[in-house]
């Protein structure tokens, strides 16, 4: 007589908000260790102690719960983007934290900014359109600020939000991925500084073109 095939533990039943982030985190975590194409929904349900049927009725397929997960994570940058700049009037501080954002969500989140900005699946037109809206819904933030305080034209100020944005998560992403004797705090200040002596020598608008954007 074969021995009995212990059941697998399932999770209690939950709420379909709490278990659909449930299912997001867990997704989360088997998409960065295995990519898209290697993930299984097979796996995510079992990580997520759920059958197969609950999983495919908050979503329906792979790609929708990559999507799902992709969009949740987009938010939660741009959100804290904007966050950013409406922390302080001081726009050398809003350069600061704007800086410290990218860095900590790198540091902190890594899993999920591995997830918007190294995706194994770009190809996609709907996951490409995902990490350009954090590009672009960030910058656009950014250069209202500029705009307003400058006056200069609306391409001027977006070209000079887009380049903030790339020198925050693109330098971001390199620090990490270097293994940096820098530590986050130092990283943030050197580019903090780099960015500010930038964008601060553009004059304010009612300082008759005397003063930086302090």
């Amino acid at each position: 007589m074969t021995e009995a095939i212990p059941m697998r533990p399932r999770t209690s039943r939950l709420p379909r908000s709490a278990r659909r982030a449930q299912l997001l985190q867990v997704a989360l975590e088997v998409f960065v260790e295995q990519g898209y194409h290697s993930a299984s929904m097979d796996e995510i349900a079992e990580r997520a102690g759920v059958s197969k049927p609950v999983l495919y009725q908050h979503f329906p397929g792979k790609l929708d719960l990559y999507l799902a997960l992709l969009e949740t994570s987009c938010d939660t940058v741009i959100s804290e983007v904007k966050d950013a700049l409406a922390s302080t009037t001081d726009n050398r501080r809003r350069v600061q934290a704007t800086m410290e954002l990218w860095y900590d969500y790198v540091a902190d989140q890594g899993a999920a900014f591995r997830l918007v900005f190294e995706s194994d699946l770009t190809s996609d037109p709907a996951v490409r359109q995902q990490v350009d809206r954090v590009v672009e819904e960030s910058a656009a933030a950014i250069a209202e600020v500029i705009h307003e305080d400058t006056g200069l034209p609306g391409a001027a100020s977006h070209l000079l939000a887009v380049s903030l944005v790339g020198m925050g998560h693109v330098g971001a992403r390199n620090w990490l991925s270097q293994d940096s004797t820098l530590t986050r705090t130092e990283a943030v200040q050197l580019v903090a500084g780099l960015a500010w002596r930038g964008i601060g020598g553009f004059p304010r608008n009612e300082d008759d073109n005397t003063q930086g954007v302090e």
